[in-house]
């Protein structure tokens, strides 16, 4: 994959920036985001939580790989890579009490032209996304994109500090804990496969495999 490491993004406006000039140089760029900005991710945190305003980190960088376009000539595939780093308050659905929950988002995504690009691309393609460039490319909605899917699908404390009422039963209430506890580890989404492996593939993979 063609890199130039080490280049500044310059002034990038992540609510609107040119998300192919930002891949085809090569840049990078850093910042941050707190859930204030993010209304669907704000909607998760519980109003009683310690902080409501939590930030996230993010790192973002462009690259290009040389690949076989549909007309048989090589060209440069643009591609994303995406880290998100913070934590934010959720409601522990076993004791119903806020708790911290860390995210950890590495992702790297194929950058296409139009939605017909992006339906060609193989669904089993697990360690790289595929999503539709634009000139004016809203990043913060990306890395909104990105947290709401890396919620966890029961929100859980490690260990509870008590179990709530309604969720207990008998005089003690383990029993009742022990069924939640049961239900939420069934119900736990399995790891992501760490999508950075994708891009050390893709700098020493073949460089004539055909665009989709």
């Amino acid at each position: 994959m063609t890199q130039h490491p080490g280049k500044p993004a310059g002034l990038v406006d992540p609510r609107a920036f040119d998300l192919f000039e930002f891949a085809r140089s090569g840049r990078q760029a850093a910042g941050t985001v707190r859930v204030s900005q993010l209304p669907r991710m704000l909607n998760e945190v519980p109003q009683e939580a310690p902080d409501r305003d939590t930030a996230f980190t993010w790192q973002a960088e462009g690259a290009t790989q040389p690949e076989l376009q549909d007309d048989g000539t090589e060209g440069p595939q643009p591609y994303l890579r995406l880290a998100i780093h913070g934590a934010a308050w959720l409601e522990c659905q076993r004791c119903l009490s806020p708790y911290e929950q860390a995210f950890n988002v590495d992702a790297t995504y194929r950058i296409v032209n139009t939605e017909e690009e992006a339906e060609e691309f193989p669904l089993d393609e697990d360690e790289v996304d595929v999503i539709v460039g634009s000139r004016q490319f809203d990043l913060v909605d990306l890395i909104e994109e990105e947290l709401l899917l890396s919620l966890p699908l029961v929100p859980k404390h490690d260990a509870c500090p008590e179990v709530h009422e309604s969720l207990s039963s008998g005089a003690s209430g383990l029993e009742g804990e022990e069924t939640v506890k049961g239900e939420a580890e069934e119900g736990e989404e399995p790891k992501r496969p760490n999508p950075f492996a994708a891009l050390e593939g893709l700098k020493s993979g073949e460089s004539g495999d055909k665009k989709h």
